[in-house]
Parts: C-alpha cells; sequence; structure tokens
C-alpha cells in the first residue's frame, strides 16, 4: 500500500515540461528600459521573463515595472480578491500606473486594476501542461559513529486557475540507525479551493493521507470541508484560515489490538502562511487541528514549516519542519512524531 502511495504520488507531482511561445510580449521599466520577452507570470512579488537571447528564466522586480503589454492570455488577481481573465494593455498614463485588462469575455468593457494592487498573474494557455507550479526537495545525511543514515524526499504541485486553484504534496522521511529499527513517514495532501463571489472568501475541500512508524500508523485518512478567508494577500504576504468539518479513520500497524481502526468526526481548523521577498526567500507555515466530536477532548494537530532560499536559476536550499500529534492515542502508542531536514531543491512554473 505504502509503494503504491509513494509511485502514484511521484508521477502526479513529477515536474511537466513548459511548452515556449513566441516572445512577443513587453516590458516597460520605470527608468525608461523598453524589454521585448516573454511574461510567464507575477507571483510573491517577483514577475518571471525569458528572452530569446539569455538562457532561463529572468526575475524583475514588479515594483521596478512601469507597464507591460501582451496579446497573451493571463489570470490577474487583485489584492481584493478581484481575478480576471484577459490580455494586458499598455497604459497612455502613468498616474497611478494602472494594469489595462481586456477581459477574453468582454473585449470592449477595459478594465484598469492599480499597479500595486496586482498580486498575481498566471500565464493561461488551452495547453492542460502548461499550467503547473510546483517544487522538488531531497536531502540525505549519513553518520559513520552509529552507521545512521536519514533520507528525506519532498514534492509539490499547484494548477491555478480563475476562481479556483488545487494543489497535491507529498513528503517521505527514512531514519536507519545500527542496532534500532528503520523508522520512515509518508504523507500526501490534496486540497481545492474555490473563490466565492464575495471576493477573498473562498469554500475549501482536503485529503490527506499519512503513513507513520513511529507512531504505529499504517494509513491514516482524513477527508474535510469548509469555508475560508484569504485576511492578506499581497505581493509580501499571505495569510488564510479555514474551518469546517472532516472525518477521518485511522489503521493502526497492531492488528490485534482492540484500537487497530478508529473513526472519528471532527471539527477543522487550518492556518497559512506565507511570506516572501522577491522571488529569493520564502517561509511558509501550515498548522492545523481537528477536535473530535465522537470522541471530545481529543485532538489531532498537524504542522508543516518550510523556508527555501534561491541561491542559483531555480535551485533553493531548503529547511523544514514537520509534525502531527495525538493527544489521545492509543494505549502504549506514541501521541507525536516531528521532524526537521534540509537539502536541495528545484522551483518550476511560476515559482
Amino acid at each position: 500500500m505504502k509503494l503504491k502511495i509513494a509511485a502514484l504520488s511521484i508521477a502526479l507531482l513529477f515536474p511537466i515540461p513548459l511548452f515556449a511561445r513566441t516572445k512577443t510580449d513587453v516590458i516597460v521599466m520605470n527608468n525608461g528600459d523598453r524589454m521585448t520577452c516573454e511574461i510567464k507570470g507575477l507571483d510573491q512579488g517577483s514577475l518571471s521573463v525569458s528572452f530569446d537571447y539569455i538562457k532561463g528564466t529572468a526575475s524583475v522586480d514588479w515594483s521596478k515595472v512601469h507597464h507591460l503589454e501582451s496579446n497573451q492570455l493571463f489570470i490577474v488577481k487583485a489584492e481584493d480578491g478581484s481575478v480576471y481573465v484577459g490580455m494586458i494593455k499598455a497604459v497612455d498614463s502613468t498616474a497611478g500606473r494602472p494594469v489595462q485588462i481586456v477581459p477574453a469575455n468582454a473585449p470592449e468593457e477595459m478594465v484598469e486594476v492599480k499597479h500595486a494592487d496586482v498580486i498575481d498573474l498566471t500565464q493561461t494557455s488551452a495547453n492542460f501542461w502548461q499550467r503547473f507550479n510546483g517544487s522538488l526537495n531531497s536531502g540525505i545525511n549519513y553518520a559513520k559513529g552509529n552507521n545512521s543514515t536519514q533520507y528525506n524526499f519532498s514534492a509539490d504541485v499547484d494548477y491555478p486557475r480563475e476562481r479556483w486553484a488545487a494543489g497535491a504534496s507529498y513528503n517521505s522521511s527514512l531514519s536507519a540507525n545500527q542496532g534500532s529499527p528503520t523508522s520512515t513517514r509518508n504523507s500526501l495532501a490534496l486540497d481545492t479551493r474555490r473563490l466565492l463571489r464575495r471576493n477573498n472568501w473562498y469554500y475549501a475541500g482536503l485529503a490527506s493521507f499519512l503513513q507513520s512508524s513511529t507512531q504505529e500508523i499504517q494509513l491514516q485518512s482524513n477527508i474535510g470541508a469548509g469555508i475560508g478567508r484569504f485576511l492578506k494577500n499581497t505581493n509580501h504576504s499571505t495569510i488564510s484560515v479555514t474551518g469546517g468539518l472532516s472525518w477521518q479513520k485511522t489503521k493502526y500497524t497492531q492488528t490485534t489490538s482492540s484500537q487497530a481502526a478508529e473513526s472519528v468526526i471532527a471539527g477543522m481548523a487550518v492556518a497559512d502562511l506565507s511570506l516572501f521577498r522577491f522571488n529569493k526567500t520564502n517561509l511558509t507555515i501550515t498548522a492545523s487541528a481537528f477536535p473530535a466530536f465522537s470522541q471530545p477532548g481529543r485532538v489531532y494537530a498537524n504542522t508543516d514549516i518550510s523556508y527555501y532560499l534561491k541561491f542559483w536559476g531555480n535551485f533553493t536550499w531548503t529547511t523544514s519542519f514537520y509534525g502531527n500529534w495525538d493527544n489521545q492515542p492509543p494505549p502504549h502508542f506514541e501521541g507525536s512524531n516531528y521532524g526537521a531536514s534540509s537539502g536541495i531543491g528545484w522551483t518550476f512554473g511560476n515559482r
């Protein structure tokens, strides 16, 4: 079962090559420089572009861009939660440096958004494979003293659309020491969000699957849904909270135990925080709690923290922390499992 989940996760999360299009977009900088390129997208205050004469993708500080012009369709998201799909046109006035959008569904209705209010610009296409963003990370440590080996691997991918987005992440860690049993942890998380008509509000669904030898969990399945809101969504940070209900089933490795399998109905509270600076550093924190209604007083909690620093191209140095807790585990079972790792990573798409 674990091998099947791992294989499926890696297949889903493996980066898909992006297909280039004609580089006929134009960006004009505040100092008057004019460049012809391919605009790939805006994320975390960094505009990603590529040139015919420069290898790879370059990052441009969004605050120093005066205006853009492109016949390509983009998904444009504003700080107030508004979302538009259309082409970007040049501006005639410098007042406020607005971004002018020609909506795809109503070309005659020009929309203007303040430059500083644009927080996300995603190139969209009829080609399914061109819409993915994500990252891969891996690390290994070895010590001769006790023949200790630690290995970790993680991957995540996002699929953004106009009013909704979906994502998946996979984390795997292995620790082996001479004279001790091998410890493994594998987790797969799937999530989706759809914006409501009221800006910055959304409804969300999630599913997660966990295997932890430390806690003797063979498979813990968690499915939930709820309503959420972006408390802050700018070019420097994103904060969101989600609340709802979930169903959780845990199957333990000790199948002879009276607690071999448990199912609970629980509440769901999730908080997400991202802090970033010009495509160079990124701190992401996700914390969730699931208070069980069918077993009052029992609370499940999870947290994932990741920090990366780009040091060359799309390569990163990543440090991460994971943890999951159960304050009322079955007798003689561990109630927690947590750890930290670091290693080399690689981002693709709009990251």
